[in-house]
């Protein structure tokens, strides 16, 4: 119940933000609507393989730095590869950014997936604090499961699974690259270590590809690896986004 009435909290706020703005502006509407998706050949998140061909949909609003944004997954090669649904509420400002994320997953047949079931033990729901800086030449960012449905360390207890990744962009005869590498500081079955590992290493390539004054979309190939896992992903997608007149 807690879980739901942050959540709660968090639609009312960014619902009264937009709609407190619109009066301001009267008339005019500042709030910047981003509609997306991602197609991709396999679904690789901080260095773990979430599932095959998925298409990544995302619905989002952002104001003066303030966003919600709702992005989802689903298979479409396997119909067994799980479902996700993920909310954020994020503040940016300079290069500075926080964040609060609620993700829901579907696995499995258990009574506890249903997506409006937030007992504090038998639910999906897992809640991540994020806090981050974009210097620039690098990102730092650093997140933390708070609630829900996160991992255990050996002693059965709450583990606050984290996460750390740094990322440096960087562009190569017309193509954005981005190198990261993501480590995990302390135990968790979250994300199947016994203490810190480095659970991601990654070059991506962004390419825009143009067919005509009024169509454009970016293609993307991604090469993963787990050094804790010891594995390795090469992953390929293209996005999908209307843009503006």
């Amino acid at each position: 119940m807690k879980e739901l009435t942050t959540m709660a909290v968090m639609l009312l706020f960014i619902a009264s933000t937009v709609q407190a703005q619109e009066k301001e502006n009267d008339g005019e509407n500042e709030v910047e609507t981003t509609i997306a998706a991602d197609i991709v050949s396999q679904y690789v998140w901080r260095g773990q393989d979430l599932g095959n061909a998925s298409i990544q949909p995302t619905l989002g609003i952002a104001w003066k730095g303030l966003s919600f944004t709702a992005w989802g997954s689903v298979g479409l090669a396997n119909a067994d590869d799980t479902k996700e649904l993920d909310l954020t509420l994020e503040y940016t400002v300079g290069g500075l950014n926080v964040g609060i994320t609620d993700y829901w997953t579907n696995q499995g047949a258990d009574p506890k997936n249903r997506y409006f079931k937030y007992d504090s033990h038998g639910t999906n729901h897992v809640f991540e604090a994020n806090v981050g800086y974009d210097f620039g030449p690098v990102a730092l960012q650093w997140y933390t499961n708070f609630a829900g449905n996160d991992g255990v360390n050996k002693k059965e207890k709450r583990a606050y699974s984290s996460y750390m990744e740094l990322t440096v962009p960087f562009r190569l005869a017309t193509v954005e690259w981005e190198a990261a590498a993501g480590v995990v500081p302390f135990e968790t079955d979250y994300y199947g270590t016994t203490g810190f590992a480095v659970t991601n290493v990654s070059l991506k390539a962004t390419k825009e590809v143009t067919l005509s004054d009024k169509f454009s979309f970016p293609i993307f190939a991604q090469f993963v690896t787990n050094p804790c896992d010891r594995k390795a992903y090469l992953a390929f997608g293209l996005t999908l986004q209307p843009w503006g007149d």
